[in-house]
Protein backbone atom coordinates (compact mmCIF):
# COMPACT_ATOMS: atom_id res chain seq x y z
CA UNK A 1 0.00 0.00 0.00
CA UNK A 2 2.83 2.38 0.80
CA UNK A 3 4.40 1.80 -2.59
CA UNK A 4 1.08 2.23 -4.37
CA UNK A 5 0.61 5.53 -2.58
CA UNK A 6 4.05 6.60 -3.72
CA UNK A 7 3.04 5.85 -7.29
CA UNK A 8 -0.05 8.03 -6.96
CA UNK A 9 1.78 10.91 -5.31
CA UNK A 10 4.52 10.95 -7.90
CA UNK A 11 1.95 10.80 -10.65
CA UNK A 12 0.06 13.77 -9.28
CA UNK A 13 3.32 15.69 -8.79
CA UNK A 14 6.16 15.70 -11.31
CA UNK A 15 4.76 12.71 -13.20
CA UNK A 16 3.90 9.05 -13.01
CA UNK A 17 6.23 6.27 -12.05
CA UNK A 18 7.36 4.21 -14.97
CA UNK A 19 9.27 1.00 -15.74
CA UNK A 20 12.52 1.03 -17.55
CA UNK A 21 12.77 -2.35 -19.20
CA UNK A 22 14.69 -5.41 -18.19
CA UNK A 23 18.14 -4.01 -18.93
CA UNK A 24 19.70 -0.58 -18.63
CA UNK A 25 21.22 -0.65 -22.08
CA UNK A 26 21.16 2.57 -24.13
CA UNK A 27 19.43 2.10 -27.45
CA UNK A 28 19.58 4.97 -29.90
CA UNK A 29 16.02 5.86 -30.98
CA UNK A 30 15.27 5.92 -34.67
CA UNK A 31 15.13 9.42 -36.24
CA UNK A 32 11.64 10.87 -36.06
CA UNK A 33 10.13 13.42 -38.42
CA UNK A 34 9.67 16.88 -37.00
CA UNK A 35 6.25 17.85 -35.74
CA UNK A 36 4.30 20.71 -37.12
CA UNK A 37 4.01 23.80 -34.97
CA UNK A 38 0.26 23.35 -34.60
CA UNK A 39 -1.63 20.40 -33.22
CA UNK A 40 -2.23 17.77 -35.85
CA UNK A 41 -5.67 16.37 -36.55
CA UNK A 42 -6.16 12.81 -35.37
CA UNK A 43 -3.49 10.67 -33.74
CA UNK A 44 -0.13 12.39 -33.25
CA UNK A 45 2.95 10.14 -33.06
CA UNK A 46 5.25 11.57 -30.44
CA UNK A 47 8.87 10.81 -29.58
CA UNK A 48 10.69 12.54 -26.76
CA UNK A 49 12.61 14.75 -29.18
CA UNK A 50 9.42 15.63 -31.02
CA UNK A 51 7.71 16.48 -27.75
CA UNK A 52 10.60 18.77 -26.78
CA UNK A 53 10.68 20.44 -30.20
CA UNK A 54 6.95 21.02 -30.14
CA UNK A 55 7.05 22.47 -26.63
CA UNK A 56 9.94 24.80 -27.46
CA UNK A 57 7.99 26.15 -30.43
CA UNK A 58 4.48 26.24 -29.00
CA UNK A 59 4.54 26.49 -25.19
CA UNK A 60 2.62 29.64 -24.33
CA UNK A 61 5.00 30.64 -21.54
CA UNK A 62 7.92 30.43 -24.00
CA UNK A 63 6.05 32.45 -26.60
CA UNK A 64 5.52 35.11 -23.96
CA UNK A 65 9.21 35.04 -23.07
CA UNK A 66 10.20 35.45 -26.72
CA UNK A 67 8.18 38.65 -26.82
CA UNK A 68 10.82 40.04 -24.46
CA UNK A 69 13.38 39.41 -27.19
CA UNK A 70 11.30 41.46 -29.60
CA UNK A 71 11.04 44.17 -26.96
CA UNK A 72 14.83 44.13 -26.60
CA UNK A 73 15.30 44.47 -30.36
CA UNK A 74 12.83 47.36 -30.38
CA UNK A 75 14.80 48.94 -27.53
CA UNK A 76 17.97 48.75 -29.63
CA UNK A 77 16.17 50.50 -32.47
CA UNK A 78 14.90 53.18 -30.08
CA UNK A 79 18.40 53.96 -28.85
CA UNK A 80 19.82 54.03 -32.37
CA UNK A 81 17.06 56.42 -33.43
CA UNK A 82 18.40 59.06 -31.04
CA UNK A 83 21.50 59.38 -33.25
CA UNK A 84 19.54 59.95 -36.45
CA UNK A 85 18.28 63.38 -37.63
CA UNK A 86 15.26 64.59 -35.71
CA UNK A 87 12.75 66.45 -37.91
CA UNK A 88 9.72 68.27 -36.51
CA UNK A 89 6.96 70.22 -38.23
CA UNK A 90 4.74 72.57 -36.22
CA UNK A 91 1.84 74.91 -37.01
CA UNK A 92 -0.46 76.99 -34.80
CA UNK A 93 -3.13 79.67 -34.99
CA UNK A 94 -3.95 82.05 -32.14
CA UNK A 95 -6.86 84.42 -31.51
CA UNK A 96 -5.39 87.29 -29.53
CA UNK A 97 -8.80 88.44 -28.30
CA UNK A 98 -7.00 90.75 -25.88
CA UNK A 99 -3.68 91.95 -27.21
CA UNK A 100 -0.93 92.50 -24.75
CA UNK A 101 0.05 96.18 -24.48
CA UNK A 102 3.43 97.72 -23.80
CA UNK A 103 4.31 101.21 -22.56
CA UNK A 104 6.08 103.38 -25.15
CA UNK A 105 7.71 106.80 -24.49
CA UNK A 106 6.58 108.72 -27.55
CA UNK A 107 8.01 111.98 -26.16
CA UNK A 108 11.51 110.61 -26.62
CA UNK A 109 10.93 110.24 -30.34
CA UNK A 110 10.95 114.04 -31.19
CA UNK A 111 11.71 117.66 -29.86
CA UNK A 112 9.41 120.28 -28.24
CA UNK A 113 6.57 122.18 -29.98
CA UNK A 114 7.24 125.23 -32.28
CA UNK A 115 5.41 128.64 -32.72
CA UNK A 116 5.47 131.81 -34.95
CA UNK A 117 6.26 135.22 -33.42
CA UNK A 118 4.18 138.31 -34.49
CA UNK A 119 4.96 141.77 -33.10
CA UNK A 120 3.04 145.11 -33.30
CA UNK A 121 5.63 146.45 -35.73
CA UNK A 122 5.00 143.52 -38.03
CA UNK A 123 1.29 144.26 -37.92
CA UNK A 124 1.77 147.98 -38.73
CA UNK A 125 4.11 147.17 -41.61
CA UNK A 126 1.64 144.75 -43.04
CA UNK A 127 -1.14 147.31 -42.80
CA UNK A 128 1.07 149.77 -44.72
CA UNK A 129 1.44 147.31 -47.57
CA UNK A 130 4.91 146.18 -46.68
CA UNK A 131 6.11 142.61 -46.87
CA UNK A 132 6.68 141.04 -43.48
CA UNK A 133 8.79 137.87 -42.89
CA UNK A 134 7.60 135.96 -39.87
CA UNK A 135 10.06 133.90 -37.81
CA UNK A 136 9.59 130.71 -35.79
CA UNK A 137 10.78 129.97 -32.32
CA UNK A 138 11.00 126.65 -30.42
CA UNK A 139 8.93 126.52 -27.31
CA UNK A 140 10.17 124.71 -24.20
CA UNK A 141 9.30 120.90 -24.27
CA UNK A 142 6.78 119.75 -21.75
CA UNK A 143 7.17 116.15 -20.35
CA UNK A 144 4.76 113.53 -21.85
CA UNK A 145 4.20 110.27 -19.89
CA UNK A 146 4.68 106.87 -21.63
CA UNK A 147 1.62 105.68 -23.44
CA UNK A 148 0.20 102.09 -23.73
CA UNK A 149 0.51 100.61 -27.20
CA UNK A 150 -0.50 97.15 -28.52
CA UNK A 151 1.80 95.49 -31.06
CA UNK A 152 0.40 92.93 -33.49
CA UNK A 153 -3.08 92.04 -34.67
CA UNK A 154 -5.85 89.93 -33.17
CA UNK A 155 -5.25 86.85 -35.36
CA UNK A 156 -1.76 85.37 -35.67
CA UNK A 157 -0.32 82.12 -36.98
CA UNK A 158 2.97 80.45 -37.80
CA UNK A 159 4.30 77.23 -39.30
CA UNK A 160 7.85 75.90 -39.18
CA UNK A 161 10.06 72.86 -39.76
CA UNK A 162 13.10 72.17 -37.57
CA UNK A 163 15.94 69.66 -37.90
CA UNK A 164 18.49 68.63 -35.29
CA UNK A 165 21.38 66.18 -35.55
CA UNK A 166 23.25 64.77 -32.58
CA UNK A 167 26.97 65.28 -33.09
CA UNK A 168 28.35 64.09 -29.79
CA UNK A 169 26.81 62.56 -26.67
CA UNK A 170 28.78 60.21 -24.43
CA UNK A 171 25.61 58.65 -23.02
CA UNK A 172 24.41 57.83 -26.52
CA UNK A 173 27.59 55.96 -27.44
CA UNK A 174 27.44 53.91 -24.25
CA UNK A 175 23.73 53.33 -24.76
CA UNK A 176 24.42 51.69 -28.11
CA UNK A 177 26.70 49.15 -26.43
CA UNK A 178 24.24 48.56 -23.60
CA UNK A 179 21.40 47.98 -26.06
CA UNK A 180 23.21 45.06 -27.69
CA UNK A 181 24.04 43.58 -24.30
CA UNK A 182 20.41 43.96 -23.26
CA UNK A 183 19.32 42.09 -26.37
CA UNK A 184 21.79 39.32 -25.53
CA UNK A 185 20.38 39.16 -21.99
CA UNK A 186 16.85 38.71 -23.37
CA UNK A 187 18.06 35.80 -25.51
CA UNK A 188 19.67 34.12 -22.52
CA UNK A 189 16.53 34.53 -20.47
CA UNK A 190 14.63 32.84 -23.28
CA UNK A 191 17.18 30.01 -23.27
CA UNK A 192 16.70 29.64 -19.52
CA UNK A 193 12.96 29.29 -20.06
CA UNK A 194 13.60 26.72 -22.81
CA UNK A 195 15.77 24.69 -20.44
CA UNK A 196 12.95 24.64 -17.90
CA UNK A 197 10.51 23.49 -20.58
CA UNK A 198 12.90 20.74 -21.74
CA UNK A 199 13.20 19.54 -18.14
CA UNK A 200 9.43 19.52 -17.60
CA UNK A 201 8.64 17.79 -20.88
CA UNK A 202 11.36 15.17 -20.38
CA UNK A 203 10.11 14.25 -16.92
CA UNK A 204 6.49 14.17 -18.10
CA UNK A 205 7.42 11.98 -21.07
CA UNK A 206 9.37 9.55 -18.90
CA UNK A 207 6.47 9.52 -16.47
CA UNK A 208 4.11 8.51 -19.25
CA UNK A 209 6.46 5.80 -20.50
CA UNK A 210 6.73 4.35 -17.01
CA UNK A 211 3.01 4.50 -16.36
CA UNK A 212 2.26 2.86 -19.70
CA UNK A 213 4.73 0.04 -19.12
CA UNK A 214 3.47 -0.52 -15.59
CA UNK A 215 -0.11 -0.69 -16.88
CA UNK A 216 0.91 -3.29 -19.45
CA UNK A 217 2.62 -5.35 -16.76
CA UNK A 218 -0.46 -5.18 -14.54
CA UNK A 219 -2.51 -6.53 -17.44
CA UNK A 220 -0.10 -9.47 -17.72
CA UNK A 221 -0.38 -10.03 -13.97
CA UNK A 222 -4.17 -10.18 -14.28
CA UNK A 223 -3.89 -12.70 -17.09
CA UNK A 224 -1.49 -14.86 -15.08
CA UNK A 225 -3.69 -14.67 -11.99
CA UNK A 226 -6.75 -15.57 -14.09
CA UNK A 227 -4.92 -18.69 -15.23
CA UNK A 228 -4.07 -19.67 -11.65
CA UNK A 229 -7.64 -18.91 -10.56
CA UNK A 230 -9.08 -21.03 -13.35
CA UNK A 231 -6.79 -23.94 -12.53
CA UNK A 232 -7.56 -23.68 -8.83
CA UNK A 233 -11.29 -23.54 -9.50
CA UNK A 234 -11.09 -26.62 -11.69
CA UNK A 235 -9.10 -28.38 -9.00
CA UNK A 236 -11.77 -27.37 -6.47
CA UNK A 237 -14.48 -28.80 -8.68
CA UNK A 238 -12.51 -32.05 -8.88
CA UNK A 239 -12.33 -32.12 -5.09
CA UNK A 240 -8.59 -31.62 -4.79
CA UNK A 241 -8.69 -28.01 -3.47
CA UNK A 242 -10.61 -26.11 -0.87
CA UNK A 243 -13.09 -23.33 -1.57
CA UNK A 244 -10.95 -21.09 0.60
CA UNK A 245 -8.14 -21.38 -1.96
CA UNK A 246 -10.46 -20.14 -4.72
CA UNK A 247 -11.74 -17.28 -2.58
CA UNK A 248 -8.25 -16.13 -1.72
CA UNK A 249 -7.38 -15.93 -5.39
CA UNK A 250 -10.62 -14.10 -6.15
CA UNK A 251 -9.82 -11.52 -3.50
CA UNK A 252 -6.36 -11.21 -4.98
CA UNK A 253 -7.81 -10.75 -8.45
CA UNK A 254 -10.27 -8.11 -7.29
CA UNK A 255 -7.49 -6.14 -5.65
CA UNK A 256 -5.39 -6.44 -8.79
CA UNK A 257 -8.26 -5.17 -10.96
CA UNK A 258 -8.69 -2.14 -8.71
CA UNK A 259 -4.96 -1.49 -8.94
CA UNK A 260 -5.16 -1.83 -12.70
CA UNK A 261 -7.99 0.71 -12.87
CA UNK A 262 -6.02 3.14 -10.74
CA UNK A 263 -2.99 2.68 -12.97
CA UNK A 264 -5.15 3.32 -16.03
CA UNK A 265 -6.37 6.63 -14.60
CA UNK A 266 -2.85 7.62 -13.57
CA UNK A 267 -1.62 6.83 -17.08
CA UNK A 268 -4.30 9.11 -18.51
CA UNK A 269 -3.26 11.76 -16.00
CA UNK A 270 0.39 11.44 -17.06
CA UNK A 271 -0.60 11.91 -20.70
CA UNK A 272 -2.60 15.00 -19.75
CA UNK A 273 0.42 16.34 -17.86
CA UNK A 274 2.64 15.72 -20.89
CA UNK A 275 0.23 17.63 -23.13
CA UNK A 276 0.15 20.50 -20.68
CA UNK A 277 3.94 20.71 -20.50
CA UNK A 278 4.09 20.66 -24.30
CA UNK A 279 1.43 23.32 -24.75
CA UNK A 280 -0.68 20.79 -26.63
CA UNK A 281 -4.51 20.89 -26.46
CA UNK A 282 -5.95 18.21 -24.20
CA UNK A 283 -8.29 17.17 -27.03
CA UNK A 284 -5.32 16.09 -29.15
CA UNK A 285 -4.64 12.35 -28.99
CA UNK A 286 -1.00 11.28 -28.91
CA UNK A 287 0.92 8.06 -29.29
CA UNK A 288 4.32 7.76 -27.66
CA UNK A 289 6.76 6.20 -30.10
CA UNK A 290 9.84 5.92 -27.86
CA UNK A 291 10.29 2.75 -25.88
CA UNK A 292 11.24 2.71 -22.25
CA UNK A 293 14.35 0.69 -23.01
CA UNK A 294 15.55 3.42 -25.38
CA UNK A 295 14.86 6.10 -22.80
CA UNK A 296 16.90 4.48 -20.04
CA UNK A 297 20.54 5.43 -19.86
CA UNK A 298 23.49 3.08 -19.92
CA UNK A 299 24.02 2.66 -16.19
CA UNK A 300 27.51 1.24 -16.59
CA UNK A 301 28.73 4.14 -18.72
CA UNK A 302 27.00 6.56 -16.40
CA UNK A 303 28.70 5.06 -13.37
CA UNK A 304 32.01 5.26 -15.17
CA UNK A 305 31.45 8.92 -15.96
CA UNK A 306 30.47 9.62 -12.37
CA UNK A 307 33.49 7.70 -11.11
CA UNK A 308 31.64 5.33 -8.80
CA UNK A 309 31.18 1.60 -8.43
CA UNK A 310 28.01 -0.40 -8.19
CA UNK A 311 26.68 -1.02 -4.71
CA UNK A 312 25.85 -4.64 -5.56
CA UNK A 313 28.56 -5.98 -7.85
CA UNK A 314 31.22 -3.28 -7.70
CA UNK A 315 30.98 -2.46 -11.37
CA UNK A 316 27.45 -1.65 -12.35
CA UNK A 317 25.15 -3.68 -14.51
CA UNK A 318 27.77 -4.03 -17.23
CA UNK A 319 30.20 -5.67 -14.83
CA UNK A 320 32.82 -2.95 -14.89
CA UNK A 321 35.62 -3.49 -12.46
CA UNK A 322 37.28 -0.89 -10.31
CA UNK A 323 36.43 2.76 -10.24
CA UNK A 324 37.80 4.42 -13.41
CA UNK A 325 40.42 7.04 -12.74
CA UNK A 326 40.22 8.92 -16.05
CA UNK A 327 43.18 11.01 -17.10
CA UNK A 328 46.21 10.58 -14.88
CA UNK A 329 46.60 13.49 -12.46
CA UNK A 330 49.52 15.80 -12.87
CA UNK A 331 50.63 15.45 -9.27
CA UNK A 332 53.47 13.13 -8.46
CA UNK A 333 51.57 10.99 -5.96
CA UNK A 334 49.31 9.22 -8.47
CA UNK A 335 48.06 6.44 -6.20
CA UNK A 336 47.24 8.80 -3.37
CA UNK A 337 45.40 11.13 -5.76
CA UNK A 338 43.42 8.24 -7.24
CA UNK A 339 42.46 6.98 -3.79
CA UNK A 340 41.42 10.46 -2.71
CA UNK A 341 39.31 10.92 -5.84
CA UNK A 342 37.63 7.57 -5.29
CA UNK A 343 36.77 8.43 -1.71
CA UNK A 344 35.55 11.85 -2.76
CA UNK A 345 33.39 10.35 -5.50
CA UNK A 346 31.89 7.77 -3.19
CA UNK A 347 31.05 10.50 -0.70
CA UNK A 348 29.01 12.33 -3.32
CA UNK A 349 31.34 15.28 -4.01
CA UNK A 350 33.22 16.09 -7.21
CA UNK A 351 36.71 14.74 -7.62
CA UNK A 352 39.58 17.09 -8.23
CA UNK A 353 39.69 16.13 -11.91
CA UNK A 354 35.96 16.57 -12.41
CA UNK A 355 35.99 19.86 -10.55
CA UNK A 356 38.79 21.15 -12.73
CA UNK A 357 36.89 20.16 -15.85
CA UNK A 358 33.60 21.73 -14.70
CA UNK A 359 32.81 24.89 -16.64
CA UNK A 360 30.46 27.27 -14.89
CA UNK A 361 29.66 28.92 -18.20
CA UNK A 362 27.81 25.75 -19.18
CA UNK A 363 25.10 26.92 -16.79
CA UNK A 364 22.91 29.55 -18.38
CA UNK A 365 22.42 31.20 -14.98
CA UNK A 366 26.15 31.96 -14.80
CA UNK A 367 26.22 33.32 -18.33
CA UNK A 368 23.14 35.42 -17.61
CA UNK A 369 24.78 36.88 -14.51
CA UNK A 370 27.85 37.77 -16.57
CA UNK A 371 25.62 39.64 -19.00
CA UNK A 372 23.94 41.45 -16.13
CA UNK A 373 27.37 42.39 -14.84
CA UNK A 374 28.26 43.85 -18.25
CA UNK A 375 25.01 45.83 -18.23
CA UNK A 376 25.77 47.15 -14.76
CA UNK A 377 29.21 48.27 -15.92
CA UNK A 378 27.73 50.07 -18.92
CA UNK A 379 25.13 51.70 -16.70
CA UNK A 380 27.89 52.99 -14.44
CA UNK A 381 29.77 54.37 -17.46
CA UNK A 382 26.55 55.95 -18.72
CA UNK A 383 26.00 57.76 -15.43
CA UNK A 384 29.53 59.11 -15.56
CA UNK A 385 29.11 60.15 -19.19
CA UNK A 386 26.31 62.46 -18.09
CA UNK A 387 29.03 64.99 -17.16
CA UNK A 388 30.25 65.21 -20.78
CA UNK A 389 29.11 68.08 -23.06
CA UNK A 390 26.40 67.45 -25.61
CA UNK A 391 26.65 68.94 -29.09
CA UNK A 392 23.84 69.24 -31.63
CA UNK A 393 23.45 70.87 -35.05
CA UNK A 394 20.13 72.68 -35.49
CA UNK A 395 18.23 74.27 -38.36
CA UNK A 396 14.74 75.76 -38.68
CA UNK A 397 12.67 77.45 -41.36
CA UNK A 398 9.10 78.71 -41.27
CA UNK A 399 6.51 81.43 -41.82
CA UNK A 400 4.50 83.68 -39.50
CA UNK A 401 1.52 85.90 -40.22
CA UNK A 402 -1.14 88.11 -38.64
CA UNK A 403 -4.41 89.79 -39.57
CA UNK A 404 -7.41 91.57 -38.04
CA UNK A 405 -9.87 88.90 -39.25
CA UNK A 406 -9.44 85.12 -39.43
CA UNK A 407 -10.38 85.01 -43.09
CA UNK A 408 -7.73 87.59 -43.84
CA UNK A 409 -5.13 85.53 -41.95
CA UNK A 410 -5.61 82.55 -44.24
CA UNK A 411 -5.28 84.65 -47.39
CA UNK A 412 -1.53 83.86 -47.33
CA UNK A 413 -0.41 87.01 -49.13
CA UNK A 414 3.25 87.15 -50.07
CA UNK A 415 5.68 90.03 -50.79
CA UNK A 416 4.28 90.65 -54.29
CA UNK A 417 0.73 91.16 -53.09
CA UNK A 418 -0.79 94.67 -53.46
CA UNK A 419 -3.98 96.29 -52.19
CA UNK A 420 -6.47 98.11 -54.42
CA UNK A 421 -4.70 101.39 -53.80
CA UNK A 422 -1.35 99.88 -54.82
CA UNK A 423 0.14 99.61 -51.33
CA UNK A 424 1.80 96.29 -50.30
CA UNK A 425 -0.48 94.19 -48.11
CA UNK A 426 1.76 91.18 -47.30
CA UNK A 427 0.54 89.30 -44.19
CA UNK A 428 2.94 86.24 -44.03
CA UNK A 429 6.69 86.54 -43.58
CA UNK A 430 9.37 83.85 -43.72
CA UNK A 431 12.19 83.19 -41.25
CA UNK A 432 15.07 80.66 -40.97
CA UNK A 433 18.14 79.85 -38.92
CA UNK A 434 20.98 77.35 -38.60
CA UNK A 435 23.28 76.85 -35.65
CA UNK A 436 25.02 74.67 -33.11
CA UNK A 437 23.73 73.85 -29.65
CA UNK A 438 26.32 73.04 -27.00
CA UNK A 439 24.98 71.85 -23.67
CA UNK A 440 27.50 71.70 -20.83
CA UNK A 441 26.29 70.34 -17.48
CA UNK A 442 27.80 72.41 -14.72
CA UNK A 443 25.98 71.61 -11.48
CA UNK A 444 22.95 69.40 -10.95
CA UNK A 445 22.75 69.44 -7.17
CA UNK A 446 24.90 66.26 -6.87
CA UNK A 447 22.19 64.21 -8.60
CA UNK A 448 24.70 62.55 -10.94
CA UNK A 449 27.01 61.80 -8.03
CA UNK A 450 24.35 59.77 -6.27
CA UNK A 451 23.33 58.08 -9.51
CA UNK A 452 26.94 56.95 -9.99
CA UNK A 453 26.99 55.65 -6.41
CA UNK A 454 23.84 53.62 -7.01
CA UNK A 455 25.21 52.19 -10.26
CA UNK A 456 28.50 51.27 -8.57
CA UNK A 457 26.67 49.53 -5.71
CA UNK A 458 24.52 47.61 -8.20
CA UNK A 459 27.66 46.45 -9.99
CA UNK A 460 29.27 45.34 -6.72
CA UNK A 461 26.09 43.49 -5.76
CA UNK A 462 26.24 41.48 -8.98
CA UNK A 463 29.92 40.74 -8.41
CA UNK A 464 29.09 39.39 -4.96
CA UNK A 465 26.40 37.26 -6.56
CA UNK A 466 28.98 35.34 -8.57
CA UNK A 467 30.38 33.63 -5.50
CA UNK A 468 26.89 32.78 -4.27
CA UNK A 469 25.98 31.38 -7.67
CA UNK A 470 29.18 29.31 -7.85
CA UNK A 471 28.43 27.82 -4.45
CA UNK A 472 24.85 27.12 -5.50
CA UNK A 473 26.00 25.44 -8.72
CA UNK A 474 28.54 23.37 -6.78
CA UNK A 475 25.82 22.29 -4.38
CA UNK A 476 23.42 21.41 -7.21
CA UNK A 477 26.16 19.51 -8.97
CA UNK A 478 27.06 17.50 -5.86
CA UNK A 479 23.42 16.99 -4.95
CA UNK A 480 22.39 15.82 -8.43
CA UNK A 481 25.40 13.54 -8.59
CA UNK A 482 24.64 11.99 -5.21
CA UNK A 483 20.96 11.62 -6.06
CA UNK A 484 21.78 9.90 -9.34
CA UNK A 485 24.29 7.56 -7.71
CA UNK A 486 21.79 6.65 -5.01
CA UNK A 487 19.08 6.11 -7.61
CA UNK A 488 21.35 3.76 -9.55
CA UNK A 489 22.15 1.83 -6.38
CA UNK A 490 18.47 1.55 -5.51
CA UNK A 491 17.70 0.44 -9.04
CA UNK A 492 20.31 -2.32 -8.84
CA UNK A 493 18.83 -3.47 -5.57
CA UNK A 494 15.23 -3.32 -6.78
CA UNK A 495 16.15 -5.18 -9.96
CA UNK A 496 17.68 -7.95 -7.86
CA UNK A 497 14.60 -7.98 -5.62
CA UNK A 498 12.32 -8.16 -8.64
CA UNK A 499 14.21 -11.13 -10.04
CA UNK A 500 14.03 -12.89 -6.69
CA UNK A 501 10.32 -12.11 -6.25
CA UNK A 502 9.55 -13.33 -9.76
CA UNK A 503 11.44 -16.56 -9.13
CA UNK A 504 9.69 -17.10 -5.79
CA UNK A 505 6.28 -16.53 -7.42
CA UNK A 506 7.16 -18.95 -10.22
CA UNK A 507 8.27 -21.67 -7.81
CA UNK A 508 5.20 -21.11 -5.58
CA UNK A 509 2.87 -21.56 -8.55
CA UNK A 510 4.66 -24.75 -9.60
CA UNK A 511 4.53 -26.19 -6.06
CA UNK A 512 0.82 -25.35 -5.82
CA UNK A 513 0.08 -26.95 -9.18
CA UNK A 514 2.01 -30.05 -8.15
CA UNK A 515 0.11 -30.22 -4.89
CA UNK A 516 3.10 -29.68 -2.63
CA UNK A 517 2.44 -26.02 -1.88
CA UNK A 518 -0.39 -24.02 -0.37
CA UNK A 519 -2.60 -21.47 -2.02
CA UNK A 520 -1.68 -18.97 0.66
CA UNK A 521 1.94 -19.28 -0.38
CA UNK A 522 0.99 -18.39 -3.97
CA UNK A 523 -1.03 -15.36 -2.86
CA UNK A 524 1.81 -14.13 -0.66
CA UNK A 525 4.35 -14.60 -3.45
CA UNK A 526 2.15 -12.72 -5.97
CA UNK A 527 1.71 -9.86 -3.52
CA UNK A 528 5.46 -9.66 -2.98
CA UNK A 529 6.01 -9.73 -6.73
CA UNK A 530 3.69 -6.79 -7.34
CA UNK A 531 5.34 -4.88 -4.54
CA UNK A 532 8.76 -5.58 -6.08
CA UNK A 533 7.46 -4.46 -9.48
CA UNK A 534 6.14 -1.20 -8.04
CA UNK A 535 9.44 -0.55 -6.28
CA UNK A 536 11.33 -1.36 -9.45
CA UNK A 537 9.26 1.10 -11.49
CA UNK A 538 9.73 3.74 -8.82
CA UNK A 539 13.48 3.19 -8.98
CA UNK A 540 13.44 3.41 -12.78
CA UNK A 541 11.56 6.70 -12.67
CA UNK A 542 13.91 8.04 -10.00
CA UNK A 543 16.90 7.24 -12.21
CA UNK A 544 15.36 8.97 -15.22
CA UNK A 545 14.44 12.06 -13.23
CA UNK A 546 17.84 12.11 -11.50
CA UNK A 547 19.53 11.92 -14.91
CA UNK A 548 17.50 14.92 -16.13
CA UNK A 549 18.40 16.85 -12.99
CA UNK A 550 22.04 15.86 -13.40
CA UNK A 551 22.11 17.05 -17.00
CA UNK A 552 20.51 20.32 -15.96
CA UNK A 553 22.99 20.80 -13.13
CA UNK A 554 25.96 20.29 -15.48
CA UNK A 555 24.43 22.47 -18.21
CA UNK A 556 24.13 19.60 -20.70
CA UNK A 557 20.33 19.33 -20.82
CA UNK A 558 19.82 22.12 -23.34
CA UNK A 559 22.57 20.92 -25.67
CA UNK A 560 21.26 17.36 -25.60
CA UNK A 561 17.77 18.57 -26.45
CA UNK A 562 19.14 20.48 -29.45
CA UNK A 563 20.91 17.46 -30.92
Amino acid sequence: MKNNLRVMLLAAGPGLLAPAGAALAQTAPAPQPALATSAAVGLMPLSLQQAIDFAVKNKSSLLSTRLNEQTARAKVGEIKAAGLPQVNVAANVADNFKLQKSLVDFGALGGGSSATTLTQADIAAAQGGQTVNLGTVTLPREPVPPQAFAFGLQWAGNTSASVSQLLFDGSYLIGLKAAKVYEDLAKKQTQQAEIDVVEQVSKAYYSTLVARARLALLARNVQRLDTVLYQTNETFKAGFAEKLDVQRLQVQRNNLLVEQQKAQRLTELSVALLKFQMGLPQSQTVQLTDSLGAAVVDAGALRQRLGVVSATNGGGVTGLGNVPTGTAPTSGNTDAQRQQDQQTALSGARTGQLAAAFNYNNRIEFSTLETQQALAGLDLANRRAGAYPRLLATAAYGFSGSAKQPGDLFAFRGPDSRAANGFPNQNWFGFGNVGLSLQIPVFDGFRRKYQVQQARIAQQTIEKGFETLRQSIDLQDAQSRTTLINALDVLDNQKANLDLAADVARVSRIKFQEGVGSNLEVVTAETSLREAQTNYYAAIYDVLVAKVDRDKATGELYNQAKK
